[in-house]
């Protein structure tokens, strides 16, 4: 059994060493608001945070993240729905499909927290996430609501 910290509980899974750890959330830990969508680190419908840094869990290696390093996915980032982010996203009806979401807020949210009030080029150059519906001008409105910047 190996272990991991998600969404601040241990967890336990097995799988082998070169497994994805989005295939451990999704279906060794159940946690199924990650998505798969390209499988090769482009889309960002697999990020999640490690230890705070947004990362492509559909590149990552399970066997590569230790217990102590904590991770946080879509399930983990408020229970309630309350995070700025979150709230914006509502606000705004960001999603058409919603199928990219989880990983684009999960990419909002650590760019908030490495630059409070972002410039449009800082949600340019944070935002590398894949939206096949096109909602750009609502993720970067929700964005700039989030941190209170003024469009």
């Amino acid at each position: 059994m190996s272990k991991l910290m998600v969404n601040g509980q241990v967890r336990e899974f097995e799988a082998e060493p070169d497994t994805p750890l989005l295939w451990v959330l999704r279906e060794q830990l159940g946690l199924t608001g990650t998505k798969y969508g390209c499988g090769i680190a482009q889309c960002g419908a697999c990020t999640v945070h490690i230890d705070g840094v947004p990362t492509r869990s559909c590149v990552r290696p399970a066997s590569t993240v230790t217990p102590t390093q904590r991770i946080i996915t879509i399930e983990g980032l408020s229970p309630d729905s309350s995070h700025p982010i979150q709230k914006a996203w509502a606000a705004l009806d960001v999603p058409q499909c919603g199928f990219c979401q989880s990983g684009m807020i999960m990419a909002a949210v650590a760019l908030i927290k490495a630059k409070p009030k972002p410039t449009d080029a800082d949600i340019d150059a944070a935002m590398s996430n894949i939206c096949r519906c096109g909602t750009y001008n609502r993720v970067r409105a929700a964005i700039k609501q989030a941190a209170g910047v003024q469009s």
